[in-house]
């Protein structure tokens, strides 16, 4: 079998505060934890956390492509996965922060744009401890699934899967009703590890000895 060095692939991670993995005091939330096993897996990664707290789609929409295409030059093996809306669906000063419809808008420019250039992938935005919030983000989501759809970019629902899970909920709840600490992350990474669309950015490879 024709042995191979390590495929180098450069990733920018972009969102909110769970792409930043605020609350976890390793310091990796999830998109570090799977940017540590692919590294396991045989493939040199060069790893971008661009996710910035309390930051609305809006506000990624107008830094998304200065900050991608800075750390990603053509000559690289460059890709990128969103995950944000959680701080769309805040009530501030009575007001949600970002109207659903802008959401919407938002995610398809973002995404519509993004594909053009690189290989995307989706994540949905995550749980938190307040149910009223819960029933927008899981609404939100359902919507991003669909315009993902239309769109051709791979979508993953971590939501319902966190919404459902006692370690995410549990964690978040006893930390600041948002995020979660390490068990969380962790919780998190082993979704976004077992989806089909990340699996098959990192097959299996055969290295030099």
């Amino acid at each position: 079998m024709l042995l191979q060095k390590s495929p180098q692939v450069r990733i920018c991670f972009l969102g909110e505060s769970f792409v930043n993995g605020t609350g976890d005091p390793e310091c990796l939330g999830w998109t570090g934890r799977i940017c540590v096993n692919a590294n396991k897996k045989g493939y040199d990664i060069t790893y971008y956390n661009l996710g910035v707290r309390r930051e609305t789609s809006t506000e990624l929409k107008n830094r998304w492509f200065r900050e991608v295409s800075y750390r990603l030059p053509k000559e690289y093996d460059g890709r990128l996965v969103f995950s944000f809306g959680v701080n769309d669906t805040t009530i501030e000063n009575g007001e949600i922060r970002v109207n659903f419809t802008e959401s919407i808008g938002n995610i398809r420019s973002i995404l519509g744009e993004a594909k053009q250039l690189y290989p995307v992938l989706m994540v949905s935005p995550a749980a938190c401890g307040d149910r009223e919030q819960n029933q927008r983000i899981a609404n939100l989501s359902q919507e991003f699934a669909v315009l993902c759809h239309q769109l051709n970019v791979p979508y993953l629902d971590v939501f319902s899967r966190l919404e459902k899970s006692n370690i995410w909920m549990d964690e978040v709840k006893n930390n600041d009703d948002y995020h979660p600490r390490s068990a969380g992350y962790q919780e998190f990474a082993q979704i976004v590890e077992s989806w089909d669309a990340w699996l098959n950015w990192f097959p299996p490879v055969m290295l030099d000895k």
